[in-house]
């Protein structure tokens, strides 16, 4: 394992119509792993991330699984043609199942599993509607923080993804967002803005999904990781099974402490994050976050080569 090397797995909002297109023409395993999760799923999910429609990408209940088998099938591209392994890795919210899926910890066919259930008992938490996420930039953690609390006048309105300094997505209500939004504006922040998101993930409309999740986690079979995890949850690496099921669950309606994950790994002597999926949204955060931070993602065959020539610097 490389000490200063971790890898990374994005969560929702990174997803696209055609992604990772050009990597399986030159790595056949990636169409692979997207036909052997299609077995589980009972869909054709390698059409479905080549043709869309986006419409039905961008369904939490089919994001959440697409998004996994994306990442896992960057990871098993990356192990095909380089002996190097990290020392660490994390995901963003769906992306920490991800990680445990490369890390060992579950089956390709348990993360699907688990990850289409979430995204379906997400949906169902709050529906028509009635949820709303935004992100909020230009404030710190605490006036976002005192933002929502002003905001809520009944309602549930929370700070939920610290994903950067100046960066916070906050989730609810949609009434009570809206106001957050209007009070963000009004505190000074540079953007406060609506996400294309109806499900207000992690914030605690979604304890009530959490129970039916308990459930499918504690029936899944989990092992202990070949390449330990920091969790969302408290930015903590867990090895013992039972205590990453219940982190898991506690994810699904906690803030995910993005920042103080990458600190965490930073912490371990991390010099390079690889971001594996589609997409770089994490590696724009992580240089946010730290601006000598090593970034590279993993989405086309170009950044794929300059990954490998980095790593092999290391």
């Amino acid at each position: 394992m490389k000490e200063n090397l971790a890898f990374v797995f994005p969560g929702q909002g990174s997803q696209s119509v055609g992604m990772l297109g050009e990597l399986a023409q030159k790595y056949s395993v990636v169409k692979d792993t997207f036909d052997e999760a299609s077995d589980v799923f009972g869909r054709d999910m390698w059409r479905l991330a080549c043709e869309g429609p986006e419409v039905d990408l961008s369904k939490t209940e089919i994001t959440q699984p697409i998004m996994l088998i994306a990442g896992v099938a960057a990871w098993r591209a990356w192990c095909e043609v380089s002996d190097l392994r990290p020392s660490v890795m994390a995901g963003h919210s769906l992306g920490e199942y991800t990680a445990y899926v490369c890390s060992g910890a579950i089956s390709l066919a348990s993360g699907v599993s688990l990850v289409k259930a979430r995204g379906e008992l997400m949906r169902d938490a709050c529906p028509g509607g009635a949820g709303k996420m935004a992100a909020i930039i230009g404030l710190d953690d605490e006036a976002t923080i005192a933002v929502c609390r002003q905001a809520e006048q009944g309602d549930v309105v929370q700070a939920v993804n610290f994903n950067a300094p100046g960066q916070v997505v906050i989730a609810g209500l949609s009434e009570a967002v809206d106001r957050a939004i209007e009070l963000a504006k009004g505190a000074g922040a540079k953007k406060a803005m609506p996400l294309a998101v109806s499900v207000p993930c992690h914030s605690a409309l979604m304890k009530p999904a959490s129970e039916s999740l308990a459930e499918a986690l504690r029936n899944a079979e989990f092992h202990v990781p070949n390449v330990p995890v920091v969790n969302n949850v408290d930015a903590k690496i867990e090895m013992n099974p039972d205590e990453i099921r219940e982190k898991l669950i506690s994810q699904l309606y906690s803030p995910v402490l993005w920042v103080d994950s990458v600190n965490a790994m930073m912490q371990r002597g991390v010099s390079l994050m690889v971001e594996c999926g589609p997409g770089k949204v994490l590696s724009g955060m992580n240089k946010r976050i730290h601006r000598k931070m090593g970034v590279v993602s993993l989405q086309d065959p170009t950044l794929f080569e300059k990954a490998l020539l980095l790593t092999n610097e290391l």
